[in-house]
């Protein structure tokens, strides 16, 4: 999949919906995640840490709303944090998030996953062991 949004693009989009919000011992919001959909749609997210185990991370939220919009095909998606100090980071998928955007449409195995300004690597290298495995004998 190919799509005409830059990583910095991308990257700038995430960043704009950043808005930590501490609830109790809780931060909402701390995390971002944007992602452009193969139509060229763009869809954010952001993370809700709860005590319960209920939460998600902004990965899924920025998928909850792509699915909502009934798109599923995911071209390129970035997450993004601020240190305390300001200072902006990429961070790469968790596991959880790496399958969940497998498990969306198998196509995705492709969608391009930001890692920095001018890096980026395929979900399919970043989930290596992706395929249901072989029957043993």
């Amino acid at each position: 999949m190919t799509t005409t949004v830059s990583n910095d693009e991308l990257i700038a989009t995430a960043q704009a919906v950043l808005n930590p919000r501490t609830v109790g011992d809780r931060l909402f919001g701390d995390v971002a995640a944007t992602l452009v959909t193969e139509a060229g749609n763009l869809y954010s997210g952001v993370c809700i840490d709860t005590g319960s185990g209920t939460g998600f991370c902004a990965e899924h939220a920025a998928i909850a709303a792509m699915v909502t919009a009934r798109e599923y095909r995911i071209a390129k998606v970035v997450a993004v944090w601020r240190s305390d100090e300001g200072v902006l980071h990429v961070l790469p998928p968790c596991g959880r998030c790496r399958e969940f955007i497998r498990q969306i449409d198998l196509a995705n195995i492709d969608t391009e996953v930001v890692l920095g300004r001018g890096r980026s690597a395929s979900l399919r290298e970043l989930l290596p062991v992706h395929e249901w495995p072989d029957p043993l004998d």
